[in-house]
């Protein structure tokens, strides 16, 4: 958690990619899967609580093993101007992944709910520190992520963040 402190980062730039490995899916068949891409977090649209925002966050989606293997590599620059890199690679089947590169969480666990929306639990050290909800527009273009959890300083974290698709 000392990490934390020296990159005064929100949970929610952490948390942005689960957004993306917990929503949408498509099943064998189906259209492609409307997750997959490069999503640009909108700020103006967005309430990061406890802040400040970070200044800049990329999400990209990738394709990866099975039909519902996704890749999430998350691209940004926390409030002080540090960059933070870090991902996973899920198969969104409710199975923990580790996680990459990131201070905050070391495992994963992500399940769709339909799919247009999913869920993400993060956690550090086998204790859950952060659950994401994630859903995507109708329209595809809009990705909302809806966190609830603590972030290192033991301060509640609810924040909103909205995406734009590339």
């Amino acid at each position: 958690m000392r990490v934390l402190a020296k990159q005064p980062v929100t949970f929610g730039l952490f948390a942005v990619a689960s957004f993306v490995v917990v929503s949408v899916g498509a099943a064998l068949g189906q259209a492609p899967d409307p997750v997959v891409g490069t999503w640009k977090l909108d700020l103006a649209k967005s309430s990061i609580s406890p802040g400040p925002a970070p200044k800049s966050a990329t999400v990209v989606i990738e394709p990866e093993g099975k039909a519902k293997g996704i890749k999430i590599s998350v691209d940004a620059v926390s409030p002080d101007g540090s960059p933070m890199n870090w991902g996973f690679t899920t198969q969104r089947d409710g199975k923990e992944v580790p996680v990459t590169g990131n201070p905050a969480y070391d495992a994963a666990t992500t399940t769709m709910t339909s799919p247009t929306s999913g869920t993400t639990v993060y956690k550090k050290g086998g204790k859950t520190v952060m659950t994401l909800e994630a859903a995507i527009s109708a329209d595809g273009k809009t990705m909302t992520l809806t966190e609830a959890g603590i972030d290192g300083k033991g301060q509640a974290v609810h924040s909103v963040m909205v995406y734009t698709k590339q």
